[in-house]
């Protein structure tokens, strides 16, 4: 599945010649009425009309837009007609008070329509009874020619008087909120693109934009899908990838910052538009505020951006003329970085004083600034990318045929992205009637800088048809996006590869350290093994397609595989482990994978009793010791104990591992919540569920817990199961304690483990530290699982360590700590520099010579060839290799080497004879 793209976040707005509107309802309205709405629509030229009113209608705002800059006309749905006149005849209150719709004098002319707009809106959805000609005055004003919006005077009544007042300040914020909703999801597309132009325009180095969202909360989707949309315009450009530009690598975290913050002005304003007023301004007010805040601050350093991309565009001009042309109109009318940090002031200084209406126009008067802002980053760039062909044309005229080769041969060396070639090809299009031939440059640059400024302006046709064309650019080349991962699987790279190696190893050595052998299972299994062994988790089984008569799945742990192992093969004894990878038809998230790696160790066989479960136990402390992760804790329990306990409160048998499932919900939810499951979805009295919850809230130190478990008229001491499993807790406490490991040990009667093959002693680690992960090993005794598969009972305990919840938290430690990892074993970096008549492959020859040499001694060696020495000692640093041999022209002719301590940056000369002897007795000195 491809990555999500803008139109996947918030809807484009139409193209604006092919309006959608809500259908006016066919109720007959009484011509009366009829004829007082059709006054205000009269001698109107043919123009799409917006309706209000209607039951099933809603606004946008889209709507509001295209009203507030008389795109379209406003129309009263005729089923509103009756409702209010049934209104107005039933108000026997005749109006008495004058009444002027008066908006604030700072409001702009788009304002004042938008929010007279969303007050007809108001009015109509309104609960209290409005006489038609209030609504009527406001459509008919909104249809009317005048170039200003005022409101003849009206007597109302005092009830339409609290009606009114009510809706005016709300319907501020709300219509210039529109604008702002509506502006955000035009701005986000175009300047998108107009950031890929950019980047072409600078030769920027795009590295940055390979982000890849897996779905496992590791890289925020906006960014990943920012940068995907941008590789898809660039895809194919000669232009990018040569110099590293702040204002091009920071693209993803900026420009998905309007996604999100766009999405939720889109979400307020759509609840927000066809709402009923309640009278709260305030209330409406801090309902904007926060998203607003947001918005304003991102408005900022989206435009910050574009103008630094705007100067690199012009720096990059090589005509003086035209260069010094387009600084002087930037000059004059492109908005400077201090005029957008002061309006962000202004914003936030009306938003600390709580004016919500001064809050939202300024947020808006920003909003220009920065729409102006990205209109000259795109006149920059087309100057930069096309200003030679399209405005110098009298450089061709005044300079003959040379010119005209010059030209050819630099045009071939522009090889532009698939979808800003299309962007180019549209402007040389719209500007090849605009400029003139025999015009100066100035001229011709402020003829292309208006039409541009008007190709990025949302009220002319053209704008919608430009947005409709990037959404058709990004759309039809989805086959040339990256591939993609599955949600909740992963790459690894080369530097996690490091750690996780090193993890692995840490592990195989304490299994080892117990005497475990190596066992591999198959990816997947019959369908029929794995089924019925994990409870209400069966769900979260991957089936596969039958694919040659047998139901398969992919395995959910290694356990089940291990225990049909050893039914099928026979076997009373095996302690094993095994490292691979199992799979969950899960939710992904942080920490939580569909595809993910166990580390499991198992003793099957008849032993001492505990002596296997405590060792198991005692195996998993090691393990989270040695790879030294923080603080952690093991919480431990008792399948019979459990049983016991469920017994004793009066809970049936068969009801006795759905219970353990709730139970086991406890560390993520609270007991409530676990209890009202217990009741309300598995029928379990409340009383009953009662005297569960005194019992697992139990918790504590493993031998004072069992000390007060074990009191003289305990319920469970006359329990036969229960007593038993405090007997055998009782051994393994005492075992490991003796083991020095106890005081990692939780005694936890919460702890249920809902897998329906424990028998015995549950356990799972959780770790202590900032990272949240959840549980971070766990396992048990399993005596009757092997016995499940027609073979004889083979008793068995075993853990899993899950080390991809390990290695988050290694991560995030390694992050913290800033350490740097590295990521091969090299020692030794072998360089040949060029020599004089001697060919490429001669350097490589004898590179491969020397290294050879190094690689028959067991040293971990590369080679390079280089042009330049230096290349050698850059390559050694960026990949941590301690040791460097170099070999130039002089050095070959006196059979010497160079030999670079490279970290002490010092060199000496050896022999070449030698240089396997000095290297092997340098590197077991430095290690």
């Amino acid at each position: 599945m491809p990555f999500a793209t803008f139109s996947d976040f918030f809807p484009l707005p139409p193209t604006l010649p092919l309006l959608h509107y809500s259908q006016t309802s066919q109720q007959k309205t009484p011509k009366t009425l009829l004829s007082l709405f059709s006054a205000s629509m009269a001698d109107k030229p043919q123009m799409a009309a917006i309706t209000l009113g209607g039951k099933a209608s809603s606004l946008s705002s889209t709507s509001v837009f295209l009203i507030s800059n008389k795109l379209s006309q406003v129309r009263i749905d005729s089923s509103i007609f009756e409702r209010l006149s049934s209104s107005s005849n039933s108000n026997v209150v005749s109006p008495s008070i004058k009444y002027q719709i008066e908006y604030p004098k700072f409001l702009t002319f788009e304002e004042i329509r938008a929010s007279a707009t969303i007050l007809l809106s108001k009015l109509l959805l309104s609960a209290s009874p409005i006489r038609i000609e209030i609504p009527n005055l406001i459509c008919k004003t909104l249809n009317s020619e005048s170039t200003s919006l005022v409101f003849e005077s009206i007597d109302v009544t005092e009830e339409e008087k609290c009606v009114l007042d009510a809706c005016l300040s709300v319907s501020v914020l709300d219509g210039i909120c529109a604008l702002l909703d509506y502006g955000a999801s035009c701005l986000s597309p175009v300047s998108e693109m107009v950031a890929a132009l950019s980047c072409e325009a600078s030769k920027a180095n795009v590295s940055a934009f390979n982000l890849v969202d897996s779905g496992d909360g590791k890289c925020v989707k906006d960014e990943a899908s920012v940068a995907s949309d941008l590789k898809v315009l660039l895809n194919g450009s000669k232009l990018t990838g040569k110099v590293e530009v702040d204002a091009v690598s920071s693209i993803p975290k900026v420009y998905g910052s309007l996604r999100a913050s766009a999405r939720a002005v889109h979400s307020i304003a759509r609840a927000e538009l066809n709402s009923v007023t309640k009278g709260n301004v305030g209330g409406t007010g801090e309902a904007w505020e926060s998203v607003l805040m947001s918005l304003e601050s991102v408005l900022r350093n989206l435009g910050e951006s574009s103008l630094s991309r705007a100067d690199l565009s012009v720096s990059s001009i090589v005509s003086d003329g035209l260069q010094s042309s387009l600084k002087s109109l930037i000059d004059e009318k492109c908005p400077t970085k201090q005029n957008l940090r002061d309006a962000y002031m202004i914003a936030s200084k009306a938003a600390c004083e709580k004016d919500y209406v001064k809050l939202v126009h300024n947020v808006n008067e920003l909003f220009g600034l920065v729409m102006t802002a990205v209109s000259w980053e795109m006149i920059t760039a087309i100057a930069s990318l096309e200003g030679s062909d399209l405005l110098d044309k009298n450089e061709v005229a005044a300079n003959g045929e040379n010119a005209k080769v010059d030209k050819k041969k630099d045009k071939k060396k522009k090889v532009f992205g698939k979808g800003t070639l299309v962007v180019l090809e549209l402007v040389r299009e719209r500007l090849q009637n605009v400029i003139e031939d025999g015009a100066d440059v100035h001229a011709n640059l402020q003829k292309l800088a208006d039409n541009l400024c008007s190709l990025l302006d949302p009220k002319v046709p053209a704008f919608g048809n430009f947005i409709e064309k990037i959404k058709e650019i990004v759309e039809s080349n989805e086959s040339r996006r990256l591939p993609k991962i599955p949600k909740g699987t992963r790459d690894f790279a080369k530097e996690q590869m490091t750690v996780r190696e090193k993890a692995f190893s840490i592990i195989t050595d304490v299994f080892k350290r117990h005497g475990a052998m190596a066992l591999d299972t198959p990816v997947f299994e019959l369908r029929e093994t794995l089924m019925g062994k994990y409870g209400e988790d069966s769900k979260l089984i991957y089936d596969l397609a039958d694919q040659g008569g047998e139901l398969c799945s992919l395995r959910y742990d290694l356990t089940v595989p291990f225990a049909r192992h050893v039914a099928m093969n026979s076997l009373t004894s095996f302690k094993r482990y095994q490292i691979a990878k199992v799979y969950r038809r899960d939710n992904p998230s942080k920490g939580r994978y569909r595809e993910f790696y166990q580390c499991d160790f198992d003793i099957a066989g008849q032993f001492e009793k505990m002596g296997p479960d405590f060792e198991v136990v005692k195996i998993l402390t090691e393990l989270l010791d040695e790879l030294n992760i923080g603080e952690y804790e093991v919480k431990l329990n008792h399948r019979k104990l459990l049983d016991g306990m469920l017994d004793i409160c009066g809970v049936p048998p068969e009801k006795f591992r759905t219970i353990c499932s709730s139970i086991d919900k406890m560390d993520k939810q609270s007991f409530e919540l676990v209890k009202k499951e217990m009741v309300e979805e598995k029928g379990l009295l409340e009383e009953t569920a009662d005297m569960i919850g005194n019992f697992v809230k139990e918790k504590g130190s493993p031998l004072e817990l069992l000390l007060k478990l074990k009191q003289e008229g305990s319920d469970f001491l006359k329990h036969e199961g229960a007593a038993l499993a405090l007997d055998e807790l009782e051994l393994l406490f005492k075992l490991l304690e003796k083991s020095k490991c106890v005081d990692k040990i939780v005694f936890d009667l919460s702890l249920a483990r809902g897998l329906d093959y424990y028998t015995g002693v549950i356990f799972e680690a959780v770790f202590k530290g900032t990272t949240q992960v959840g549980s971070i090993a766990a396992g048990g005794r399993y005596d009757n699982l092997i016995g499940m598969f027609g073979s004889k009972q083979v008793p068995s305990v075993g853990g899993s360590l899950g080390i991809e919840r390990v290695f988050a938290i290694m991560e995030q430690n390694q992050k913290d700590q800033n350490q740097i990892v590295r990521a091969n074993e090299t020692q030794v970096l072998v360089g040949v520099v060029s020599r004089p008549g001697k060919s490429v492959e001669d350097d490589l020859i004898l590179a491969v010579e020397l290294v050879n040499e190094l690689w028959l001694a067991k040293i971990k060696a590369e080679y390079v060839t280089v042009k330049k020495v230096f290349k050698i000692f850059e390559r050694a640093e960026s990949s941590g290799i301690p040791f460097a041999v170099m070999v130039g022209v002089r050095d070959l002719k006196e059979g010497i080497v160079k030999l670079r301590d490279v970290k002490a940056k010092t060199e000496e000369e050896i022999p070449g004879d030698k240089m396997v002897e000095v290297l092997l007795k340098r590197l077991e000195t430095s290690s």
